[in-house]
């Protein structure tokens, strides 16, 4: 019984080890951002790290819903706003994927976690696709940014992923934005048709998902990278401002341009809500996303302003 009650808390002592390892393994968690002070800084990797959620919850004078795809350029975004419009100092932002943040209009709440929110924007961001399909929120409308397609895959590309097509093989776990509610993910597979047919679409989006060599993600801008970074996809289609980004900040990815016959265009559209509870706030963060300082930052990050 003693030989026996040893070899098994030796197994339990080997499980619990890895397990600690791995749990412990956070070494490219978000927030990428960086956080704002407090007095109390409490931020744990993997557990509470609310990535999405940027500044002044309380009170704010000003709040914008972000497509998530722009959640690098926040910090430079709201700090140069801050100086042109010193007016403004609690703002609230979300960078959460675009057609959840529609459905929070809409329905006027979300909840995180144990967290409700019921604030409501006074600028909403997303691509033109999306804005165009809610013209009834929206009192103006400007277009300001631009981006396309590219590939990420880990440092060295183990697998030698070198085109869209390359994601239709059996050997390659890719991740994949839903299109069920982001833009990004009913843009790619407009990219998929042109690069290999409906054939390849299908392949990728219905086979390789029943197999689960297809991982379809839940916040694409977020998930994506992270699982290229853990070595659980070995390559994911997204924004070039992102596999850019990973770049940017030292991470251990590499950016693989797709061609332009492939490729597709990203216009982002910034709508001024017809209810917007900080109504000169709201113009004046439309005015501010026009100027050059604007432009100048979504340039830093991979964006295009034309």
């Amino acid at each position: 019984m003693s030989i026996l009650r040893n070899k098994l808390l030796t197994v339990a002592t080997i499980i619990a080890t890895n397990t600690t390892v791995k749990a412990q393994d956070h070494r490219f968690d978000p927030p990428w951002n960086k956080p704002p002070e407090s007095k109390v800084m409490f931020t744990v990797p993997g557990v509470d790290n609310v990535p999405d959620l940027f500044g002044d919850i309380n009170n704010p004078q000003l709040v914008v819903f972000f497509a998530g795809n722009q959640f690098m350029c926040i910090d430079d975004l709201l700090a140069a706003f801050k100086k042109q419009h010193p007016q403004y100092q609690r703002i609230f932002v979300e960078t959460l994927p675009p057609g959840i943040l529609a459905k929070q209009i809409e329905g006027g709440s979300i909840t995180i976690g144990n967290m409700r929110i019921t604030l409501k924007p006074d600028v909403y961001t997303a691509g033109k696709t999306r804005t165009d399909q809610m013209p009834q929120y929206f009192s103006k409308t400007e277009a300001y940014a631009y981006n396309r397609l590219a590939l990420i895959v880990q440092k060295g590309n183990p697998k030698q992923v070198k085109a869209l097509k390359d994601l239709g093989r059996k050997d390659v776990r890719v991740s994949m934005p839903n299109p069920a509610w982001e833009g990004i993910g009913k843009r790619i597979e407009e990219a998929y048709v042109k690069a290999g047919g409906e054939t390849l679409r299908k392949t990728i989006m219905e086979d390789k998902v029943k197999d689960s060599t297809t991982f379809l993600t839940q916040i694409h801008h977020r998930q994506s990278p992270m699982r290229i970074l853990y070595d659980q996809s070995d390559a994911a289609p997204v924004w070039y401002s992102e596999a850019f980004y990973q770049q940017l900040i030292g991470h251990p990815t590499e950016l693989i341009e797709i061609s332009a016959k492939e490729n597709i265009a990203a216009t982002y559209v910034a709508g001024q809500l017809k209810t917007a509870p900080h109504l000169q706030a709201a113009k004046d963060f439309m005015g501010f996303l026009m100027s050059d300082t604007a432009k100048s930052i979504y340039r830093k990050y991979g964006f295009t302003t034309k």
